[in-house]
């Protein structure tokens, strides 16, 4: 290989290390996770398990709605993608 490839070859290999670099840093200063589980009690356990997500967010308001037992908080998003945040246990 000469010279000039060999220098080429360093620069490539250096702009690879750099994005690469770039990327993990970026990785590792992400928030920590902020959004809740779903509760480990027996109003949730038929979320619990191994349905669908969009099969499991159709009981989410029986509970979640305006006037129900636990209202969602103003500002919530939307309340039809709640698995979408909320992990399963």
């Amino acid at each position: 290989m000469d010279k000039k490839n060999r220098k080429k070859l360093w620069v490539m290999n250096s702009i690879f290390a750099l994005i690469c670099g770039g990327i993990l840093v970026f990785l590792l200063s992400a928030p920590e996770e902020t959004t809740s589980a779903l509760p480990k009690d027996e109003d949730h356990i038929k979320f619990q398990t191994k349905q669908g997500k969009k099969e499991a967010e159709k009981y989410c308001g029986e509970c979640h709605d305006d006037g129900k037992d636990v209202p969602l908080p103003d500002g919530h998003p939307p309340k039809y993608r709640c698995l979408f945040c909320h992990k399963r246990n």
